[in-house]
Parts: C-alpha cells; structure tokens; sequence
C-alpha cells in the first residue's frame, strides 16, 4: 500500500484512533507504507499532518502498529520534509529550502488558500541539523513499532528540492553539478540507515515528475547517479513514483538497482482509477523486472483490495469530496467490504 497522505491527525500531528482504524482495515497489504510524516515543526507541509518529533508522536504511531500488527500487518512510515512546500499559517514558522525560491502556486493552509511564502535558504549548519533530524525521527519510527523508514526524496518536497535545478541556487557543496545534488540525499539516507540500519531503510524517487513546481533539468544525469550512489549501502528497497516500465530511465534504475525495487504504475492522476484497480499496468511493471508494486487509491477505497484483485471483484469507486482535509470518518473509515454493507471500527 503506498503512502497516501489523508489529514486525520490531530492539530499537533499526533496519529489519532481514527488512523489506526484506517490502517488496521488495510493489513491484508503485504507492506503498508504510512503516509508522509514530518521530522520537525519547520518541516510541515499542510494540516493535520502526522509528524515524529515528540513523545506524544511516537505513542500515537504506536497505537497505530500495535493495531495494524495485530491484523497481520507491517508497517514502514514515510519521512518527509516540505521544504518551499509549507506554510507559517500552518506550521508557525517560515519555510526553509535549499534557496529563496518560492513555490509557484497557491498552497492550502488552516486559514484557507494563500500565496507561497518565499523560504528562507538553509544554512550549512542548518542542512546538518535537518539531516540529524531526520535520523531522529527514524529512531523514533522504529521505537513507534515501525519496520523501517521510507525517506521522501520526490514529489517536489526538500530532498527534491535539492536535486531539481529549479529550485537551487546554490553554488557551495550542496549546489551546481549532479554530484553536489544528489549530496543532500545521500548525507540523509545514510544518517537514516546509520541509525536504524540500512535493512530498515527505503527511499522514494520521482524521476521527471514536476509535481510542486519542480523542474530537474537533467533527470537522465541525476538518478543514474544517485542510484549508483545508493546501490552499495544494502537498503531495504528503491521505490520508483509514476514508473512506466518502457521508459528507458526506468529499465535503466532497475539494472543499475541490486535490491528490492518498488514500482509505483501510472494510473491517470487525476482521472478515475481504472476498473481493475491497477492490476495491468502493475503487471506490465512485474513483467519489466520490478519485485514488488505499490498502489495507493485501490486501497484508499478498498480496505480488501488483495482479495477483489484475487478473485476479481468489482472495486468501490474512490469518493473524491473526502480525500484530505475532512477529519472523519466518511470517505476514510467506512468503504464496504466483500460481504458486508459498511466496515465497523476495530
């Protein structure tokens, strides 16, 4: 089940009951990756995002693992810091990013829709703190009952945000060449596996994605790079966002990638889900070599998804109008299973 973020913590980003039940329903997923988890205030993105900083974060999650372990399922948790992506209406402090770049779109906030704040640049103190925070949290994930850590370096968030050109201004260690860009990834995965061992580590790339204003420039010249990079440090998996097995950087990373690789298929962001939920083009994927697939809305509407896909069952459709931002039960909690009208709270 690949992480998908759904704004149902609590104000100060501790899981809430609601969350455990949304996970518990989905431990027939052979590994669930919980959504995008913020690892200091700063960091936060958007509303009622679940974070681990704190005591209080960690014993949330962990009502979260005990339930989702007791249905028979594991957990890894997903590691993210927004960068240009944030908001002082939402977090209380003023974005940091690898340069003054705003984001160029309008972003949501508790107070309702404003223009980005332009970031302010991370120092070289600063990106050291923030990658100690990042192994802080990891430490904390695992405490929380977690398997492992998924660290977010895509879909145009602070990792991303050092890779891309766009976003970058930066002429010291961390900016210009491919080498120095990929240098902020590298320095957090390895604080990350340092911490908590590289077998409980994951990582999570976009190549060519432009969601959140990004523009990489040279996608062809980064990710051969960084997977190079990471493909000796014995990491749990590589998962690849969007992955169109006959894109020639795709077949590319998995040849160069000696682990467990995590395709991510296609399905038309932004249209309905397919009828079949993603099965073919997940199929198309296993076929080009990768091992494992991660589909997000399929389980988003439907807690049973292993068991329709097994004996081809008809899908519930995803209600859209509840995706993020509701704070309840409906469009979250209460999707039917096979065989029952409405599904009841663990």
């Amino acid at each position: 089940m690949a992480l998908l973020t759904r704004n149902r913590a609590a104000a100060d980003g501790v899981p809430t009951p609601l969350m455990a039940t949304y996970y518990a329903q989905r431990a027939s997923a052979g590994l669930i990756i919980a959504e995008a988890t913020t690892p200091n205030a700063v960091g936060q993105t958007y509303a009622h995002i679940p974070a681990l900083h704190t005591a209080a974060h960690v014993a949330g999650w962990r009502r979260v693992t005990d339930a989702v372990r007791e249905a028979g399922g594991r957990m890894f948790v997903q590691v993210q810091r927004g960068g240009r992506v944030g908001h002082p209406d939402t977090s209380g402090h003023v974005p940091v990013a690898p340069s003054p770049v705003a984001l160029p779109e309008d972003i949501h906030t508790p107070a309702g829709t404003r223009p980005a704040a332009v970031p302010r640049e991370l120092t070289a103190e600063e990106i050291r703190s923030t990658v100690a925070d990042f192994a802080a949290a990891a430490r904390r994930a695992v405490d929380a009952g977690f398997e492992g850590v998924e660290v977010h370096a895509a879909n145009g968030y602070l990792i991303h945000q050092f890779l891309a050109k766009n976003t970058k201004r930066r002429t010291d260690a961390y900016g210009g060449p491919v080498a120095h860009r990929i240098r902020f990834a590298l320095d957090v995965v390895r604080a990350v596996a340092e911490e908590i061992g590289p077998e409980r580590v994951g990582v999570r790339i976009s190549p060519g994605v432009g969601v959140n204003g990004i523009e990489e420039g040279d996608t062809d010249r980064i990710y051969p790079a960084l997977v190079a990079a990471l493909a000796d440090q014995g990491l749990a998996y590589l998962h690849v966002v969007f992955a169109d097995p006959d894109q020639p950087l795709f077949q590319e990373i998995r040849r160069a990638w000696p682990g467990a690789l995590i395709a991510n298929p296609v399905l038309g962001w932004g249209g309905p889900l397919p009828a079949d939920g993603g099965r073919a083009a997940a199929e198309r994927l296993l076929a080009a070599g990768a091992d494992l697939i991660s589909l997000g809305r399929g389980f988003l509407a439907n807690p049973d998804l292993v068991a329709r896909l097994r004996v081809g069952a008809p899908l519930n459709a995803v209600r859209d109008q509840y995706l993020m931002d509701t704070g309840g039960e409906e469009g979250y909690t209460d999707y039917p299973v096979l065989g029952a009208p409405e599904l009841v709270a663990v």
